[in-house]
């Protein structure tokens, strides 16, 4: 069982129950995931990662694509619910990412943080970014790369944040050491438990999307 599907096993046994407006979540408080390239491996190989769409959202993101429209005409659907534009939500932090990565490359700065804040609290948003902060640094020539989510959907968020901060690396002109996520609330669905249950029994399930 790999790191993320260890996850998913200690939410279905341990998790507490909470009622959310989206429909109730079983879920567990500050989690902690590291995972070195071997593990980040195991993941991708074994776990159904959308690559070529999650690729091709970053590139939106960081290009600062906010119309809805554009992320479909490249297959992906999940955000129409926003409506036509996403309002303060990752294209308007993402944006800025282009900038630090090449300032990380020049620099290479072991005594430095390199920081990308995701999101404000005194902003209008219909999508307020659940990955919240994304730290780099430069450890005696290799990358560590640190995330704070304040909300994961564990069976649908939480695997594309994997494959995004692991994209995000790959840009940067160091070797990657590790990535770590610390996870706020890390959650599943009411109606994924059986779905995860099924995926951790070694069968292939699609999850449902929860939304407003």
């Amino acid at each position: 069982m790999n790191k993320y599907h260890k996850i998913l096993d200690k939410i279905l046994a341990k998790g507490k129950v909470q009622e959310n407006k989206k429909g109730n979540i079983t879920y567990l408080l500050n989690e902690q995931l590291q995972l070195k390239p071997a593990d980040l491996l195991e993941i991708f190989e074994g776990h159904g990662i959308a690559r070529n769409k999650l690729k091709t959202e970053l590139d939106l993101f960081q290009s600062g694509e906010r119309l809805t429209e554009r992320y479909r005409e490249a297959g992906i659907s999940w955000w129409d619910y926003c409506g036509p534009i996403l309002v303060n939500s990752y294209p308007t932090y993402f944006e800025q990412l282009p900038d630090l990565i090449r300032k990380i490359n020049r620099e290479k700065r072991n005594s430095k943080n390199y920081v990308l804040f995701l999101g404000r609290n005194d902003t209008e948003s219909n999508q307020q970014p659940c990955l919240s902060l994304i730290q780099f640094q430069a450890d005696q020539g290799k990358l560590v790369v640190s995330a704070y989510q304040r909300s994961s959907d564990a069976n649908l968020g939480l695997p594309a944040d994997i494959y995004h901060l692991y994209l995000i690396s790959r840009q940067i002109e160091l070797p990657l050491r590790s990535i770590t996520l610390f996870l706020g609330n890390v959650h599943i669905y009411e109606n994924n438990l059986e779905s995860t249950v099924t995926l951790l029994e070694g069968d292939s399930v699609k999850f449902n999307l929860n939304v407003n």
